[in-house]
């Protein structure tokens, strides 16, 4: 049973793989300040609650971080409880079968590289992925399966706090989409920037970017687009660009990259 774990900048996404098959998931906050003996009781928190899985069944570990101190208090948390089982941090050595044709790889966050390649091996490429997480980010991914770059755009919950703050008159929402466009009143107003305006921005970056990911511009069709992140949900269905909505495509990489190092 494979633990692949995904930290992100707001959210912790975790799940359990028997083989290919995604047995469990869970999403927690991601907490900077959190100790080694605090994700521990956390993740055997969650696995307790399962009904089909024991923390003995763990017998591999997959990790991709955004967050330095969370990183090392995970490493440690390895040491410690799973000392036995082979784990494999996404860092650079790691094989990951992605070549990242940037101007410095290292640069890239190691979760947009695992979402390029599991993209690639769901869908082939060309393709775009779309996550949908404190940053809205977006990675090109190359006919030969390269990272080849991407756009990094502020996220939705972090534009509605900026929002609410700086507006005097304006509060924060429960973002669903609203009845109009057209809005008749301060909440929905709200909604309506939000659903449409991110959508919409989704799908002026998504067609550049597929224009510049084929030689001819008809077929850009073949390029095919992948949502993911806990945000995605939000939006996704506003946007005429996205071809299919991937919840855990993070997920997916890490168990990929675990096969290429571990397994």
């Amino acid at each position: 049973m494979l633990l692949a774990i995904d930290v992100g900048n707001s959210h912790t996404v975790l799940g359990l793989f028997d083989g290919d098959d995604l047995m469990e998931q869970w999403r927690v906050g991601t907490e900077a300040r959190r100790t080694a003996d605090e994700w521990s009781v956390v993740l055997r928190g969650l696995v307790g609650s399962s009904e089909l899985l024991t923390i003995a069944d763990i017998d591999g570990i997959a990790l991709c971080c955004s967050v330095p101190s969370v990183q090392h208090e995970m490493r440690e948390m390895f040491r410690r409880q799973f000392g036995d089982v082979p784990a494999v941090i996404v860092e650079p050595g790691v094989k990951t079968g992605v070549p990242v044709r940037m101007d410095n790889p290292k640069e890239v966050g190691s979760d947009r590289i695992i979402n390029a390649l599991a993209a690639v091996q769901l869908y082939g490429g060309p393709c775009i992925v779309v996550d949908f997480g404190t940053a809205t980010t977006f990675d090109a991914v190359s006919v030969k399966g390269e990272y080849v770059g991407g756009a990094i755009a502020p996220g939705i919950d972090i534009s509605v706090e900026a929002l609410s703050q700086r507006g005097a008159q304006l509060h924060m929402v429960e973002i669903v989409k609203p009845r109009s466009v057209i809005a008749k009143n301060t909440t929905e107003a709200l909604r309506s920037g939000i659903v449409y305006g991110f959508s919409g921005q989704v799908d002026g970056i998504v067609d550049r970017m597929a224009q510049d990911l084929t030689d001819d511009v008809d077929d850009v069709d073949d390029v095919t687009v992948v949502a993911t992140g806990g945000l995605a949900p939000l939006v996704v269905e506003e946007c005429e660009t996205v071809d299919v909505h991937e919840p855990w495509l993070t997920l997916v990489g890490l168990r990929l990259v675990f096969a290429r190092n571990a397994g």
